[in-house]
């Protein structure tokens, strides 16, 4: 009788103190499932770009599109578009990222104001106007990256935020008030209050644990009082009869 006692004092102190977050676990589950992970990304308010082709006589060569960006040597080299032109993306070997116009071999990086306006607009297809355009040195943890960048900010009711690398000359992310939401929510899912990257944390283990401490010993109590419950119910059938 009193180990079941103790049994059940540790069974209910441990529930109380993992309740909380049984509860914000549930309830970040109920927020994404509820919003579909295509809003919370901002995909619904990409603008459709119209695919362009060049021929490959039309574009300058790697190795003078290097020379354009003053570089000796190139540790990564792509080709993209920016506003629909044809241009080359470098990255150095110390990691700095230009963008030269395949065409003509102006280098358009790092990009200025009027350039990350006219990309953020580009990649935007609502029909909200800009509020407010940065050039962010220490951009905020939902960037997720560092800076320098230009954070381009609608008007629109989801405060849409387009963040536009100066270097490679393009959207690297989108947020909004949904995705901020989501976020919060997210956090407490995985109870990484930081930046909400590691699921793999001791605090988020350690909680897991007892939480499926709180459900086996509850069971296993149940299957107890329930067991008690027939044997006395059996007695007093007995007594009865």
């Amino acid at each position: 009788m009193a180990v079941l006692r103790w049994a059940v004092r540790i069974h209910k102190w441990v529930a109380l103190i993992v309740g909380l977050q049984i509860v914000l676990w549930v309830a970040g589950g109920v927020v994404m499932s509820v919003i579909p992970i295509e809003q919370v990304r901002g995909e619904h308010k990409i603008a459709t770009q119209t695919a362009t082709s060049v021929s490959p006589t039309d574009i300058i060569t790697l190795r003078k599109a290097a020379q354009a960006a003053q570089i000796n040597q190139v540790a990564e080299a792509s080709t993209g578009t920016v506003l629909g032109e044809p241009v080359w993306h470098l990255k150095s070997p110390d990691g700095i990222s230009f963008t030269v116009d395949a065409r003509t071999g102006a280098v358009l990086s790092p990009a200025s104001e009027l350039l990350a306006t006219q990309i953020a607009q580009a990649d935007y297809s609502g029909d909200a106007t800009l509020s407010d355009v940065t050039l962010l040195t220490d951009p905020p943890s939902e960037y997720g990256r560092p800076g320098p960048v230009w954070q381009v900010v609608f008007a629109d009711r989801d405060s849409t935020t387009l963040y536009v690398d100066p270097g490679r000359a393009e959207v690297r992310a989108r947020r909004s008030s949904t995705w901020r939401f989501y976020d919060f929510f997210w956090k407490l899912h995985i109870m990484d209050y930081d930046d909400g990257d590691d699921f793999n944390h001791p605090l988020l283990i350690t909680a897991a644990g007892a939480a499926m401490f709180v459900a086996l010993s509850g069971f296993i109590l149940l299957i107890i009082k329930m067991r008690r419950s027939l044997l006395a119910w059996s007695r007093q059938r007995k007594s009865s009869s």
